[in-house]
């Protein structure tokens, strides 16, 4: 018996049901800490890396604190109770409160943390400055260090927020899937697509999709053992969370590539890959994401061409053979 049309709300209702099923039945430990438990994002390792994870989910006095740790780590590590709560517009009681939301027991746990990531930040020759506005007028040469300065936190801090037993997850999964279809919207379309290049030289059946559309059409065709990856930054992407619950629906493996490991693609998704960005002016969270993403899915790419290596050398060996033709010829 045909199964009945679905229209974009019904849909949008069967992701959003999907998220809560998965909530309920393993979503509790996630949403227990604000990143996966990892033995060196205890006391100070990670601490201004928490406090971005879970920036989103502050409001009023907690997030004013947060934004004020965040704009200047430095000044925070030296600054008593109540200079950070008179530089943030809250009270020493709130100070306390963010203290033990991002996983301290006190003020003075919280400025040693700091003061110790920002020491690191220092000796390995990162600017505390990242937070700086880039301005009109800026030279090349310090937009440059700016830039680099936050990419290399970014890389950093995604090394230490990953989890490397789901990367070792979704390997043997993409490895194993008879067809691997990846989501993503806009600047999360590019990194799919480059990630979609990669798997598809080394042999795995895999399908980038950015419209809609024909990337239901393909996520309604997904069989048990098929895999399904969705990019996004925030997590909150409709049309991503709609196509991977449609994967999810028909019993695809799903992997969601996140910043944000509360967030509603993450709690649908099966295997989640955690990123950490490093805004800066006129690079915005979102874009900011994209190097992060690429490092992340570039180990996850090296990891499956590690368990499929016969097939993937095979398929290098084919490939190269076939567009040698088509490359310029040296000079004699």
């Amino acid at each position: 018996m045909a199964e009945p049309e679905m229209d974009g709300t019904a849909r949008i209702a069967v992701a959003d049901s999907l998220v809560r099923d998965k909530a309920a039945l393993n979503g509790s430990q996630r949403i227990a800490t604000a990143v996966p438990a990892r033995p060196e994002m205890g006391g100070g390792e990670g601490v201004l890396l928490r406090v971005r994870t879970l920036l989103p989910e502050f409001t009023g006095a907690l997030q004013r604190v947060a934004e004020q740790v965040l704009a200047d780590p430095a000044a925070a590590s030296r600054a008593t109770i109540v200079e950070l709560a008179e530089r943030s517009g809250t009270s020493p009681a709130t100070i306390t409160r963010f203290c033990r939301a991002v996983g301290f027991d006190g003020y003075a746990d919280l400025r040693l943390g700091i003061a110790a990531e920002t020491g690191r930040a220092r000796s390995a020759g990162w600017t505390v400055d990242i937070g700086r506005e880039i301005q009109p007028n800026d030279p090349l040469e310090r937009v440059l260090g700016q830039i680099m300065a936050a990419d290399t936190r970014a890389m950093h801090d995604t090394a230490a927020l990953l989890d490397l037993g789901e990367v070792e997850r979704a390997a043997m999964a993409i490895s194993a899937a008879p067809r691997v279809n990846i989501f993503g919207a806009s600047g999360s379309a590019l990194v799919g697509e480059e990630m979609q290049f990669s798997l598809h030289r080394i042999g795995i059946p895999v399908w980038a999709w950015t419209d809609v559309h024909n990337g239901l059409a393909s996520a309604a065709l997904s069989r048990p053992g098929d895999v399904a990856l969705g990019i996004s930054h925030s997590g909150e992407t409709g049309e991503t969370i709609e196509l991977l619950a449609e994967a999810n629906s028909r019993g695809a493996t799903t992997i969601a590539l996140t910043s944000f490991p509360r967030s509603p693609l993450a709690e649908l998704a099966d295997i989640v890959l955690l990123t950490a960005t490093q805004a800066t002016t006129f690079r915005p969270d979102a874009l900011s994401a994209r190097h992060p993403q690429l490092v992340v899915l570039d180990l996850l790419y090296v990891a499956v061409a590690q368990r499929t290596h016969e097939r993937s050398h095979a398929a290098f060996q084919r490939t190269a053979k076939a567009v040698h033709g088509h490359k310029a010829a040296k000079d004699s």
